[in-house]
């Protein structure tokens, strides 16, 4: 008997068939929202927190900024596990502390806070090259769909202030858009996955926890994407 190839292990076009690279597309759409939240809570937080420095409660802000990083990157752990394939350990490097001066240094101390703000920072831009992909999908699917919807009229962006449009409005025109859908969504997936490739790599460096098996890091030799890495 004859076994077919699966679609998802085709070169070039697998990608379109491979559930992954989907999981790998809501990631950067979800990254862009998350990073403004990101921006947002630093911002505000390192500005009042150096203003306010002189009366003590700035160093308050500053500490409660730090605590926000650590949720905000079990946050992005959680993510990255369900979307990016990975299985990241939970940091637990914050050492046993009594008295609200111990209490305060133990996440200053602790790596897991610098690496994960670390994390944070550089999610900006994986959101921002997320882009590229993003809008490369949708504009590829209405020309890949023209077939069946002509006529219909296609935007591509803008060029000195106007909308830059293609009127689909012939059964020509729209076989001729169904070649440049194709490749507009092939580039887009190959694309996704390369920027959830970086962010994987970004988030076992910067996310995962000390392991049973061994330091930060460990973890990625079981599995990334469900798969034995190699090593």
């Amino acid at each position: 008997m004859v076994s077919l190839r699966p679609l998802a292990s085709l070169p070039v076009v697998g990608v379109v068939a491979d559930g992954r690279t989907y999981r790998h597309l809501l990631y950067l759409l979800v990254a862009m929202p998350i990073a403004f939240v990101h921006s947002g809570v630093f911002s505000f937080g390192v500005v009042f927190g150096i203003m306010l420095s002189p009366v003590l409660v700035g160093l308050v802000v500053l500490l409660a900024t730090l605590v926000a990083a650590r949720l905000l990157a079990a946050f992005e752990r959680w993510l990255a596990d369900a979307l990016l394939g990975t299985d990241l350990a939970t940091p637990d490097d914050l050492a046993e502390a009594d008295g609200a001066v111990a209490g305060a240094r133990k996440y200053v101390d602790a790596a897991s806070t610098w690496r994960g703000l670390g994390f944070l920072l550089s999610k900006f831009w994986i959101a921002l090259f997320g882009l590229i992909p993003l809008i490369l999908f949708a504009r590829g699917v209405p020309l890949l769909t023209a077939p069946a919807r002509y006529p219909v009229t296609v935007q591509f962006g803008e060029v000195n202030g106007e909308p830059a449009t293609w009127a689909i409005e012939t059964l020509p025109e729209a076989l001729a858009a169904v070649p440049l859908g194709v490749a507009a969504i092939l580039v887009a997936c190959h694309l996704a996955n390369a920027a959830a490739y970086a962010a994987r790599r970004m988030a076992v460096a910067l996310l995962d926890g000390p392991t049973r098996d061994g330091p930060a890091g460990e973890s990625e030799r079981v599995t990334v994407d469900g798969e034995p890495s190699g090593d």
